[in-house]
């Protein structure tokens, strides 16, 4: 059996080569990667415009992932988050791209949080054309959406076959579980979000979306907007 103090001896000799050296520093980098991404934040883009006005395409934010340690996204939050249809492997290659954000290909949206656990959330359409979403049946008044005309028409009613289709808007009401979450992008008239593929489990937030850091004309912490129900 190989004593602590020969195994040192080995491990002082194998780090004096170069090339013990650079794997020892590349494993160094990647478990603090590892660490700052799955327990500290991350840095992202905005590739798409469903979160005008509040975000838009090509701004730099910071997500913050260590509160989600401590409890759950509240009403207004900005999340970052894997969608339904994203399907998370746990081999070890895409795992440890998804922990470091090296070379990684699951496709991740930012929508805003509507509908907590155990809420009912709906869309109602008043005769102007303007709509409005309803929690628990009072209307939930927003005041950083884009438009409330922009909202695109339900149809009605939906054949069951079709429920499921995610390419088909539903203005529901959706019945919100104990881990469920009814997600929105501010951009109501161009956002796939909630309405087309249904609420959003909890083990499937990244992070809280906290602070525009580029460009510095939109530099600015993203604050849990005002609304009331």
């Amino acid at each position: 059996m190989i004593s602590y103090k020969e195994l040192k001896e080995k491990y002082d000799d194998f780090n004096k080569t170069w090339w013990g050296e650079t794997i020892t520093t590349v494993i160094f980098v990647v478990v603090m990667l590892v660490i700052i991404r799955f327990f500290i934040g991350e840095v992202r883009w905005i590739p798409s415009g469903s979160m005008n006005p509040t975000l838009i395409e090509g701004d730099r934010i910071v997500v913050e992932r260590f509160s989600r340690f401590f409890g759950v996204p509240k009403r207004g939050d900005i999340m970052v988050f894997y969608p339904p249809s994203t399907q998370l492997s746990k081999m070890p290659l895409p795992l440890i791209s998804r922990l470091t954000g090296i070379f990684c290909k699951d496709v991740a949206y930012i929508k805003r949080v509507v509908g907590l656990p155990g809420d009912k959330v709906e869309i109602k359409f008043e005769d102007d054309g303007s709509a409005f979403v309803y929690i628990n049946d009072k209307k939930y008044k927003e005041n950083y959406i884009k438009s409330v005309y922009e909202y695109p028409l339900c149809p009605a009613p939906i054949p069951q076959r079709m429920i499921a289709d995610d390419r088909i808007m539903k203005c529901g009401p959706f019945h919100l579980k104990d881990d469920e979450f009814f997600m929105m992008g501010d951009n109501r008239g161009n956002s796939q979000d909630s309405r087309y593929w249904g609420v959003l489990k909890k083990d499937r937030f990244i992070g809280r979306a906290v602070f525009i850091f580029w460009p510095v004309n939109r530099l600015r912490i993203l604050h849990r907007l005002k609304n009331t129900i």
